[in-house]
């Protein structure tokens, strides 16, 4: 499981960044599906603290991790970065932690001992915990490899499957031989003053009733009680041992124990499934503050644009009342639109500051990031809306979890059946001894009254399965008309950009006019800085209408339980919108 913890270091690179982190987080959108075609055949992972899960689907360049001496820091050299070359894309799904590295695109990555990290925030330590040095510029790539290390949402997530796998892998023994082994030694003491006068006083009440016998020269009865004497000292002191090996075999159990597997491997599924819908979530806000952030910064740098033109527009509009071409009131009001172009610049590079932070506190990152990857509209139509619900009824992970409710339904079902069939056993035992003892044997047993009530249990378990199959119509109809709400947004979006087109440039030639008819002395200041208004609002609207088809287009492969081919949208679209860094 992975977590990193943000822990900032100073470096020869003033421009990176430091993340701690327990373990990489697996992306287990393959494995499901591969679980789904081929009935329940999964991927067993092994213990957290050694085996670390690589992301499948975001990996596409993974790079060589090295192993350094020296500190846990992950070092990103660019000499290093030069040298080493860049290998085939993962197709396991679990690595070891020198491998971690290759969740990155860019530099290399060097590998160092595990340490127990603690939160500063939560103040919760984490074990198997390191550093990695991360550029505080990131392409959108680059921020989602990253976001699957560093949040701790789906490092619990991840930890919750490996609990239910591990469940899941230790019912499988249910029906096996049990073997015991058992071991004694007994050591007694007896040491005990028996009073024999009530014995001896009622065998001499007995022998006295008795007829004495004829013709002997003495009386043989009498002599008996004599012999018997008033008390009796017992005492015994021994050690033994014993040593056995017992055999216990349920050969027969009416279905119990693989619904007990079955219900644990649906448990997994269920796990798999909301792990996933985080992921999806996670995934889908990522992309809206990583281009949020993006659309903020342009939005400063068109502030800052229209400032220079303000000023401009201010120096000579004091040069023309030097000159008397003006009046006073004139060069009023280009100070004071200079005034409220200064503001809003001000207010725009906060907006856009404010945006890199909410982008930074997701990546858990010690500075703000800078998005490098453009905003991008796509001038072609999406695909039909019918093909995206048939993806999003194949791949939702909602359904997936609604499958998994009724597979858990199913096999509580065959466990309450379970309860009215016989349970057979095979047991043995055997004595470890010079001259053992052994015993063998089959035993059964059958309720046939009392308990739990197992026609109740079994129309509970079919009330279940019920409600599984109903809710998963409401989910359908849910999901579907998610998609369609979506797929209009996107259309909608990538609309009206393209409508903004004519604006932006009719804006764009009207400031020019103004500009110029102010220097002939037949617009104003107010005239110039009007228009100069009009203009930014335009390219502002336009950068909006790009941010609303990206999130619109998030949002739609989210609903169809894709995320991952939003990059495949993006990487096609022909309209980029200028960045900033």
């Amino acid at each position: 499981m992975s977590l990193f913890k943000s822990n900032h270091v100073h470096c020869a690179d003033s421009s990176t960044s430091t993340f701690k982190t327990a373990a990489a987080v697996t992306d287990r959108r393959a494995v499901l599906d591969t679980q789904c075609l081929q009935k329940k055949q999964r991927l067993k992972t092994s213990h957290l603290a050694t085996m670390i899960s690589l992301c499948l689907v975001s990996i596409t360049a993974p790079l060589t991790a090295q192993a350094v001496d020296g500190t846990d820091i992950y070092i990103n050299t660019t000499d290093q970065a030069s040298s080493s070359s860049s290998t085939s894309a993962a197709t396991a799904s679990a690595a070891s932690i020198s491998d971690i590295g290759k969740n990155l695109e860019a530099g290399t990555y060097q590998s160092f001992p595990l340490h127990s990290i603690t939160d500063p925030a939560s103040g919760i330590t984490i074990d198997d915990s390191y550093y990695i040095e991360v550029s505080d510029t990131l392409s959108l790539k680059q921020a989602q490899n990253l976001l699957q290390q560093v949040s701790p949402k789906l490092a619990s997530n991840n930890a919750g499957i490996a609990a239910s796998e591990l469940q899941s892998q230790a019912t499988q023994g249910l029906n096996r031989p049990s073997v015991f082994l058992r071991a004694g030694i007994t050591h007694y003491d007896i040491d005990a003053d028996v009073d024999l006068s009530d014995v001896k006083s009622s065998v001499g009440d007995g022998l006295s009733a008795l007829n004495p016998l004829p013709n002997l020269p003495f009386d043989p009865i009498q002599g008996i009680g004599d012999r018997i004497p008033n008390s009796y000292d017992f005492e015994r002191k021994d050690t033994t041992t014993s040593a056995g090996v017992a055999v216990l075999w349920p050969v027969y159990t009416g279905g119990r124990t693989q619904a007990v597997t079955e219900l644990a491997d649906a448990r997994t599924d269920e796990s798999e499934a909301d792990a996933l819908l985080d992921n999806d979530d996670l995934q889908t806000t990522l992309i809206d503050r990583y281009f949020t952030a993006q659309l903020a910064a342009l939005a400063s740098y068109l502030r800052d644009d229209a400032l220079n033109t303000i000023r401009e527009t201010d120096h000579m509009a004091q040069r023309l009342l030097d000159e008397g071409f003006i009046s006073g009131v004139e060069r009023l009001e280009a100070r004071t639109a200079l005034s409220e172009a200064e503001s809003e610049a001000i207010k725009a590079r906060h907006n856009a500051q404010l945006a890199m932070t909410a982008l930074q506190r997701l990546l858990r990152s010690p500075t703000p990031i800078k998005p490098t990857t453009p905003l991008f509209v796509s001038s072609k139509p999406l695909p039909s809306l019918q093909y995206f619900q048939n993806l999003a009824l194949q791949n939702h992970p909602g359904l997936k979890k609604v499958d998994a409710k009724y597979a858990q339904a199913v096999s509580l079902s065959h466990l309450s059946d379970a309860g009215s069939r016989p349970t057979i056993s095979l047991f043995g035992y055997h004595e470890i001894d010079k001259d053992p003892s052994w015993i063998a044997g089959v035993s059964a047993s059958w309720k046939v009254w009392g308990g739990i009530n197992n026609s109740a249990l079994q129309a509970s378990g079919k009330a279940q399965m019920r409600q599984a199959l109903l809710a998963k119509v409401d989910v359908s109809d849910n999901i579907l008309l998610l998609v369609e709400k979506n797929w209009q947004s996107v259309e909608n979006a990538r609309v009206r950009y393209q409508s903004l087109n004519s604006n932006v440039e009719l804006a764009k030639e009207l400031l020019r006019y103004k500009k110029l008819g102010m220097q002939e002395g037949v617009n104003t200041a107010l005239d110039v800085t009007t228009a100069q208004t009009k203009y930014l609002q335009a390219r502002t609207e336009q950068a909006a209408a790009a941010n609303d088809y990206v999130q619109a287009l998030a949002a739609l492969m989210q609903s169809i339980g894709s995320p991952q081919a939003f990059n495949e949208y993006m990487a096609v679209a022909d309209i980029k919108l200028p960045t900033v860094y």
